[in-house]
């Protein structure tokens, strides 16, 4: 391309320009006006920025300026193309591929030989059919140079099709349909090339080696292997049968046991993975799958006849090859099992296979080959209830058939597939051992010790819990299908288990006995609790079914564990069963009875004695027997009806005699709550009565109020008066109290089922105050308990150390264990009982905290959760809440000190309060109740958020009003912390702003599709705000300007914090108030939403955090120009003030909006004007193209 007069100094302050800008240690200042520089250059004149980009990746420039010339030229291709004339881009392309020869040297950095395939791609994608015959002869000619020469045209092939295989929002509609065209128009002939490319220098390394050249030969292997990454990517989306016809398959087949035996591999994984079409090339697809699979059942029984393959002796390449091959056995299997299950000899191979691969010592053999498993019991499954509903007559039969031999129909062939017994057993034997984390020291019985476990190396493969969880859904699908093959199994694990620990558990056991219980309560569940009618069985199957669960009950029953960790876990064993207690009824009573032996076969330790291990795991497991109880009533249905009277009298003998505990009454209570639902209304009411009549006496009293509930200093008397003191016992019944509110709410909720039917058609009409049996006990349980909330909230109120003992000032420090959960690090924590039988203790450091001062805090925090819990759940019940409550005693209870609250407090009453709130209550009270409520949070919310992001941002500390109460934290951790309560309250408010625009609470504002159908904003009808928007939270909202503004203000600030959570919370609200300002003739909300709202966003796309939600935030861009540009002039002037755009850029954009009414295309055009009108400034877009365009540009 021509040279300019002046060409040499441009290229020459360019190149410096990229070596100011990409150095460290050059001033802040000259970094920014290299990067505006050449921002400046790749916006400017078309030619301009070609000329200086060649001249840049000259090979006298360093590897730094070389690199950014490539990316200016694909910037060029990518964006720029179509400003260059025909002849321009015929000279640019002859240039492009000429560069392969000039970066084809033996020691030339990958980086530089991976930027010019790209760009050569990229030129080809762009160039279109008509060079393609051109480009495509001169790569093929350039291979015969060297090695290294056909290497790089390998990875010109392997990036060319990448646009098809890679998610690019850039070439949907035109380009991407004539990107496939070219390919598939010269689809045979790169095939063709690709596997010559293999064949022949796969030999010249075989002779290579055989002289002893070894450098030829590396870099005739590097040239197979970049073919082979190249035929890969065609091997995802290119038609079977040009696979097979270029003799890609037959020649990846010879390199499986080669030293790049790995990449074969890929490739016939990535075949494997593709879905059976459903045309005419069905027939030759599947016969294409079944040669595929024959090759990969050879190799699998290759690697298998290896003694050393059973061994965890495999060396790294070994086990990836291994690995690969599973991942493809199983693609296989869950894409093109028709091609397997037509030969019962052939299945039964590939069962067995991949049964070794689940069976194998090695870990990740093992866990690739967990998703077959699961996807053939999951289709076996649902082939299952499918044939159920169909089959009307021979249901028993059709059952008894199934439990015999798993059924699994292929729905293209009709080809039934069976799985035996013995696999089922071997996979829940699998599963068994495969539980752990780690070995046990004992119980060879129980874990073979050769295998791999679980460690924290895995971490690559997810959490542990996820994949436990995999384990269970195993252990539940075989269940379901096979329960005598799946009960048998667990009788014996349990019966192993006991047998080995009848005497006792060692501690270091105890992940033994917790994973045989997790099998057990899922086996149990499936099978008692799931999918299978138990009535519908052969008696003998059921008798049989009976007889094995039965024996694990006895014998858990038998067992006379007595210390207070093997006591948790029997319970836990026990709460197991429930399921199989609605069926066995008769053995209801034996259950209660032994859960009652183990609760009283543990002391209860005095109030002294509450720090002691001992007297924790005690507390702990005495906590564990109660909580048994209310698992089984939950799962048991109404099997333990019959034995309330006796649970109620066997209570009040332990309570009469000081044996049961407050907080475990309260875990009697709520089981007793949990069967009266199932009894009906007239039992649920008769049990809340029992359970709350007794308390409302003590709760409403005057006395109780007036002393401890109405001030500071009464609260701080309460807390204070130490063990075996009246206040002490009163202040853990309170505590309690709060407690049993909270789960009688949970748990005396309206079932939707129960509710009448109206007769004749005519509409029923249900009285919320009379259907839920909590509504009529709000009037007395709220007002003391927001008298207790408001005292709490004071004490966190100046002056603090003047009033305030020093246990209590103690109190209100984030413990060691509260610090580790917002650090994200484990704390060794044991959970007992304090003086009120319900607290926690930290035993990071032994000794280090004060009894008293614990159990203060555990009161605080175990009445603040609670209470806050009981409003919300409160505001959930209907009018009545709003009609008995007086919502100036809701807003002094709960804001009253708000400017004192500390933000972890503050997102705790948003979350658990104050969101609730907004979705619950009725349009009739929105200005009583949240027109204060709202004003006061998100004024003061607005103030401190911005405040310590403002901190963070410049300093690089949050300083949040939580930070002076850290106990003895570094530094470091204290700032950590910060920045972690800083960013989960902005995400809270963020999330109260969207409940504000939630659809339920907008019912009369119109939705994006609507407003979508109307146009643009000179066609929209303007509504009447006052009388369309009754039923709209945000018309509401900006009837309240100080509260509209403050939510306002803390959208638009949300936008430039670096936090993407919170970005995504607000977005909604900021595209229903987009909608209202459209909607309505409030003007000033318009100049609002089109300046300083459009200029946000656009600052939002600035920063990388929000590159995962750049397309909500071009969305809400869209919104605004499309529905805001044409009434105001303040969208064109935001967009014409970005750094790169010119009036005829801006034109142009304009011109293409207006010719398309798709949302989808306009976001497209919105953000392809963004990225060049702003440059490399708008991070969130370049973050997203760096990883969707061309990926291989990263270094």
């Amino acid at each position: 391309m021509a040279e300019g007069g002046n060409q040499v100094s441009i290229e020459d302050m360019a190149a410096l320009a990229v070596s100011t800008a990409f150095d460290w240690r050059s001033p802040a200042e000259a970094r920014q006006r290299a990067t505006f520089y050449l921002e400046s250059i790749k916006s400017g004149d078309v030619r301009v920025l070609a000329n200086t980009s060649f001249a840049l990746v000259r090979r006298e420039r360093s590897s730094e300026i070389r690199v950014y010339g490539f990316k200016m030229l694909q910037h060029l291709v990518r964006l720029r193309w179509e400003e260059l004339s025909t002849e321009e881009r015929e000279e640019f392309a002859k240039i492009t591929v000429n560069m392969i020869c000039e970066v084809a040297k033996p020691h030339e950095e990958w980086v530089l030989k991976s930027q010019t395939a790209a760009l050569v791609a990229e030129v080809a994608r762009r160039a279109g059919l008509p060079l393609w015959q051109d480009l495509l002869e001169n790569l093929v000619s350039i291979c015969d140079q060297s090695p290294i020469h056909a290497e790089l045209v390998a990875m010109v092939l392997r990036w060319l099709p990448e646009d098809i295989t890679v998610h690019n929002e850039d070439l949907e509609g035109d380009r991407r349909r004539q990107l496939l065209h070219g390919l598939t128009h010269y689809l045979s002939e790169i095939l063709s090339f690709l596997h010559k490319l293999v064949y022949q220098h796969f030999l010249a390394v075989q002779e290579d080696m055989k002289i002893n050249e070894i450098d030829k030969a590396k870099q005739h292997a590097a040239t197979v292997t970049a073919a082979l990454n190249a035929i890969n990517t065609y091997a995802e989306w290119a038609p079977i049968s040009a696979l097979e016809s270029s003799g890609l398959i037959d020649v990846c087949r010879g390199l499986l046991f080669s030293e790049i035996g790995l990449s074969a591999c890929e490739f016939f994984k990535l075949i494997s993975q593709r879905r059976r079409p459903s045309d005419e090339t069905a027939v030759a697809f599947d016969s294409t799958i079944t040669k595929i699979f024959q090759i990969l059942i050879h190799a699998a029984e290759e690697f298998i006849s290896h003694r050393f393959t059973w061994t965890s002796d495999l060396n790294k390449d070994q086990v990836d090859f291994a690995e690969c091959l599973c991942e493809t056995m199983v693609a296989i299997g869950c894409n093109n099992l028709q091609c397997i299950v037509g030969d019962e000899h052939r299945f039964s191979i590939y069962l067995n296979v991949m049964l070794f691969f689940l069976q194998h010592p090695k870990f990740e053999l093992h866990f690739e080959s967990l998703p077959l498993w699961l996807f053939l019991f999951r289709e076996s499954n649902s082939s299952l209830k499918s044939n159920k509903q169909a089959d009307d007559g021979g249901k028993v039969s059709k059952i008894a058939k199934q439990s015999s031999a798993s059924g699994l129909i292929d729905k293209e062939k009709e080809v039934a597939v069976s799985i035996s017994d013995d696999f089922c057993a071997n996979i829940m034997n699998v599963a068994f051992q495969r539980m752990l984390k780690k070995n046990p020291t004992v119980g060879v019985a129980l874990s073979d010790s050769s295998l791999e476990i679980w460690t924290d190396d895995f971490a690559s493969k997810g959490e542990f819990s996820q994949y436990r969880s995999r384990l269970l859904e195993l252990i539940r699908l075989i269940a379901a299908q096979r329960p005598i093959t799946a009960a048998s199994k667990i009788s014996e694990r349990v019966g192993a288990m006991i047998h080995m620990y009848s005497l006792g558990v060692p501690s270091q056991d105890l992940p033994v006995l917790e994973g045989t219980q997790l099998a057990l309560d899922t086996t149990i569940t499936a099978i008692f609790d799931g999918g299978i009618d138990i009535g519908l069985l052969p008696s003998t199957m059921q008798h049989k079914l009976h007889s094995l669960i039965k024996g694990v009950l006895s014998q858990l029953l038998n067992l006379e564990w007595t210390e207070p960790a093997s006591v948790e876990i029997l319970g836990r064993y026990l709460d197991a069963m429930g399921p199989f207690l609605k069926y066995s009824p008769g053995d209801v009573s034996m259950v209660i009875e032994k859960l009652f032996a183990l609760l009283t076969s543990l002391p209860i330790f005095q109030k002294g004695q509450k720090q002691d291990p001992i007297a924790v795991s005690t507390s702990r497991a005495r906590l564990q027997v109660c909580t048994s109880f209310l698992r089984i009533a939950r799962a048991s249905g109404t099997s333990l009806l019959p034995h309330m009277r006796d649970i109620s009298e066997t209570m009040a003998k332990l309570q009469g005699e000081g044996r049961l505990l407050r907080s475990e009454q309260n875990l009697f209570g709520e089981a007793f709550l949990v069967m009266a639902s199932a009894a009906g209304s007239e039992q649920q009411q008769s049990v809340l009565n029992w359970l709350l009549e007794p308390l409302k006496e003590q709760w409403i009293q005057k006395e109780l109020r007036d002393t401890y509930l109405s001030s500071r200093n009464g609260l701080v008397h309460l807390l204070t008066r130490g063990p075996n003191t009246p206040e002490n016992e009163r202040m853990w019944h309170i505590f309690h109290t709060v407690t049993i509110f909270e789960r009688a709410l949970k748990r005396s909720g309206s079932k939707k089922a129960s509710l009448p039917t109206p007769q004749n058609g005519s509409a029923l009409t249900i009285d919320v105050r009379s259907s839920h049996p909590m509504a009529s006990r709000l009037s007395w349980m709220l007002p003391p308990l927001l008298q207790l909330l408001r005292c709490i909230h004071s004490l966190w109120s100046p002056p603090l150390d003047q009033n305030l003992p020093e246990e209590v000032q103690a109190a209100l420090v984030i413990t060691p264990a509260e610090q580790a959960s917002l650090l994200g690090e484990a704390a060794t924590k044991l959970k007992g009982m304090g003086a009120g039988d319900g607290g926690q203790v930290d035993l990071n450091k032994p000794g280090s905290i004060d009894l008293t001062e614990n159990e203060i805090r555990n009161w605080l925090k175990g009445v603040r959760d609670s209470g806050y819990n009981v409003i919300g759940l409160a505001t959930s019940i209907g009018d009545h809440f709003y009609e008995c409550m007086d919502s100036n005693d809701v807003f002094t209870a709960l804001l009253q000190y708000l400017k004192e609250m500390e933000f972890r407090h503050i997102r705790q009453l948003i979350h658990i309060v104050i969101i609730p709130l907004v979705k619950n209550c009725p349009p009739l009270y929105w200005e009583s109740w949240l027109g204060e409520i709202l004003h006061a949070l998100l004024v003061h919310c607005k103030q401190v958020l911005s405040d310590s992001w403002c901190s963070l941002i410049s300093e690089g500390r949050a300083k949040v009003p939580d930070s002076c109460r850290y106990s003895s934290a570094p530094g470091l951790k204290v700032e950590v912390m910060e920045e972690k309560l800083l960013r989960d309250l902005t995400r809270e408010t963020c999330a109260l702003l969207a409940a504000l625009a939630s659809p339920g609470a907008n019912k009369s504002l119109p939705s994006t599709e609507q407003l979508g159908q109307l146009g643009r904003m000179e066609s929209c009808p303007v509504i009447d705000t006052k009388n369309n928007f009754s039923e709209s939270l945000i018309g509401f909202l900006f009837k309240h300007k100080e509260t509209a503004s403050a939510a306002l203000e803390i959208s638009v600030k949300a936008f430039t914090w670096p936090d993407s959570e919170a970005v995504a919370k607000v977005v909604s609200f900021c595209g229903s108030v987009v909608i209202f300002a459209v909607s309505t003739s409030n003007f000033e909300l318009q100049n609002f939403v089109a300046k300083s709202l459009f200029e946000a966003v656009i600052q939002g796309l600035t920063l990388e955090s929000n590159a995962m939600i750049h397309a909500d935030l071009v969305s809400l861009c869209r919104e605004i120009f499309v529905h805001l540009s044409n009434r105001h002039s303040a969208p064109r002037e935001v967009l014409l003030s970005l750094p790169f755009v010119t009036q005829d850029s801006f034109s142009a954009f304009e011109t293409a909006l207006s010719k398309t009414s798709s949302a989808k295309e306009q976001k497209q055009h919105i953000k392809s004007f963004l990225l060049v009108g702003a440059g490399s400034q708008l991070k969130a877009l370049m973050a997203q193209k760096t990883t969707n365009v061309i990926t291989n540009v990263l270094s």
